[in-house]
Parts: structure tokens; C-alpha cells; sequence
């Protein structure tokens, strides 16, 4: 299956698209821009900068330098339709990242969830349905199984939402759904499960576990697991992301569209086990870590307990194959952080 992705990858440095990526400033929008620069393509990015970072795409061009003029940014907001149609002229291919993310800011304040996540989502659908675009490919989540507890979750069977981000991605998939129905606009929903890897943001009140807990361990600051440390999760590298989300844009055959996959590795690990693989892995950088332990604090509310994908749907629709399991995506991720970090 990974030969069909290195096929894809030929095919389009051979013939270049023009892509659009919301939230290009982001942590997936940023590498999703990365890998289209290095196969040739020319990209449109868009991003308010309230969550990505204007540091992440300085790190892409950091090393690309001779690529800045195949990328394009526009500044704008998702809730603003004209932004929305400027970024989708002569568009081939939308990969659809930009969101509020995080369980608990949408807890704390779902009206803004809501606005970014569902009515932004909706003028994406219109601008893209309205400009002609080939395909839309959009980032929804494994926060939607909800009240399943079937393991390996599968496709065909979520549950009953636990926080106001599973209903927006919910309602992400339904629209994605009636504007291929009502349309024809080809869409294909890719559900996250725990992504991680270079430029993931480990500062704020909302950052994810993985980059929280390397900051952590680096600058001496605590490290929390909220619950009992066996809480799991099916933890994605970044590789894989990108992987699945060119297979669903420019490689999956119009039959497979109007669906949603999981994007995962197929293989759950508690918080207790990552946390302890993180300290060991940077213990060669930075020994000391090797006496930190983490504090375990109250579960949070809306948060699924246990998470493992089924990737069978993926791999036979898609061609998906992950290449990086925990380990080899914690060994690229404390290398990046490493070197940037000065550690």
C-alpha cells in the first residue's frame, strides 16, 4: 500500500496542482504545506492566526527558501465568506484543517466553537462548491464515537456526542455529506485520532498532552495527566496525517468519496506509557528528566476514556498505511523539539 502513496507522490511532482490549506499556520496546516511545497505544488494558505503560528511557516521556509514563491498566504477568517471564496480561486484540491480545536475550550465557551467549527465549515462548502473545486477534504475528529465504547471503533458506529467539539465536527461530516448529495462537491472526512509531531504547540491553557508534557519535562514546569494515567488513545504521528489526507485529495477514486475514515495507527497506548516513552527517549538529550514522575489530576468532562481505530476502512479505500507507529513518531517529535529547544 505505501507504494501507492509514492506513486501519488510521483505523479504529482511530475503534474503540480494548485491546493488550498485552511489553518495553514496551524500544526497539521503547516506540514500539509510543508510536504505539497517539497512535491512542487503550488499552495494557497489561509489562517487568522488565532490558534497557528506565523513561527510555523517560518520553519517550513526556514529550509525551503527557493519555494516561497509557490505559496501564497491570505489572512483571513473562516467566518468570513469572502475570504473563504478569495482562497478557493483556481483551486484544484482543499485540504480543510482550519477549527477550534480542543475538547475543553469548547467546554468553556461553545458559541465560538460553534461559530468557527460549523458556520465556518459551512462557508468553506460554499466557497469551494461555488469555485468548482475538484475535491474538499476536511479534518474531523475521533471525539465524534462519543458514548461508543466498541473497540476498535469503526466508521459506521459513533455515539451520542460528550462536548460541544464532537457535535461540531458531527455536524461537519453531515454538511460535508449533503453538499455531495445536493451538489455533487466530492468530500472526503479524514477522523483524527491524538495527531502529534514537530510544531505541535505546547503553551496555552488548550495545548495537547504530548507537547505539553516535552515542554514540561524540558523547562522543569509540571506535567499533569488528568485522570489515572490509563486513560488510552490511538496517538497518530503527523506523517501519517499528510500521508492520508494527499490519498484522499488526488489518489481516491470518485467511488470512494462522501465517507469519513479514521486516521490513525490501529494501536492504542495509555497516557502513563507515552508519558514514560517521552522521558526515556529525551533522557539522551537531557538525563535529568529521568526523575520527573507526572501529577495526576481530576478527569476532565467531555473527554472520551479509551480511543482505538479500525484503519481498515482506510487502507483498503484509500491506500492508507501508516508509516510511523508511538515510537518512531516520538523519536522524530523530541528530535525536532530538541534541537529547537537548545536542549
Amino acid at each position: 500500500m505505501r507504494r501507492l502513496f509514492e506513486q501519488l507522490r510521483n505523479e504529482l511532482r511530475d503534474t503540480p496542482r494548485r491546493w488550498l490549506v485552511t489553518g495553514a499556520a496551524g500544526f497539521i496546516g503547516s506540514s500539509l504545506v510543508a510536504e505539497l511545497l517539497d512535491l512542487g505544488q503550488d499552495v494557497v494558505g489561509l489562517d487568522n492566526f488565532s490558534t497557528g503560528h506565523r513561527a510555523n511557516l517560518d520553519d517550513v521556509f526556514s529550509s525551503r527558501s527557493g519555494l516561497a514563491s509557490r505559496f501564497r498566504l491570505i489572512e483571513g477568517d473562516i467566518r468570513d465568506i469572502s475570504a473563504c471564496r478569495a482562497s478557493c480561486v483556481g483551486v484544484d484540491y482543499v485540504l480543510h484543517q482550519a477549527a477550534l480545536g480542543s475538547v475543553p475550550r469548547s467546554m468553556a465557551d461553545p458559541i465560538v466553537s460553534s461559530e468557527v467549527n460549523v458556520d465556518g465549515f459551512l462557508n468553506v462548502l460554499v466557497a469551494v462548491r461555488d469555485a468548482n473545486v475538484k475535491r474538499m477534504v476536511f479534518a474531523s475528529s475521533s471525539s465524534v464515537y462519543g458514548t461508543n465504547r466498541d473497540l476498535p471503533q469503526q466508521e459506521d458506529r459513533i455515539g451520542r456526542p460528550l462536548s460541544p467539539y464532537a457535535a461540531t465536527k458531527v455536524s461537519n461530516e453531515i454538511f460535508a455529506a449533503a453538499f455531495q448529495n445536493a451538489y455533487g462537491l466530492e468530500t472526503i472526512g479524514l477522523r483524527y485520532f491524538n495527531v502529534f509531531g514537530p510544531r505541535q504547540d505546547p503553551n496555552g491553557p488548550y495545548a495537547a498532552a504530548i507537547p505539553r508534557w516535552i515542554s514540561g519535562l524540558i523547562t522543569g514546569d509540571s506535567c499533569r495527566i488528568f485522570g489515572d494515567g490509563e486513560t488510552s488513545r490511538d496517538f497518530c504521528y503527523i506523517a501519517n496525517a499528510v500521508q492520508a489526507n494527499l490519498l484522499a485529495a488526488a489518489g481516491a477514486t470518485a467511488e470512494a468519496t462522501n465517507e469519513v475514515y479514521n486516521i490513525a495507527c490501529g494501536q492504542s497506548t495509555s497516557l502513563t506509557c507515552v508519558f514514560d516513552a517521552i522521558r526515556e527517549e529525551l533522557a539522551q538529550y537531557l538525563p535529568s528528566v529521568r526523575q520527573r514522575e507526572p501529577i495526576l489530576e481530576d478527569f476532565r468532562r467531555g473527554d472520551i476514556r479509551h480511543s482505538l481505530a479500525s484503519i481498515e476502512k482506510a487502507r483498503q479505500r484509500l491506500g492508507y498505511e501508516p508509516t510511523h507507529d508511538v515510537s518512531a513518531g516520538l523519536r522524530e517529535t523530541l528530535k525536532w523539539y530538541a534541537e529547537r529547544l537548545k536542549v
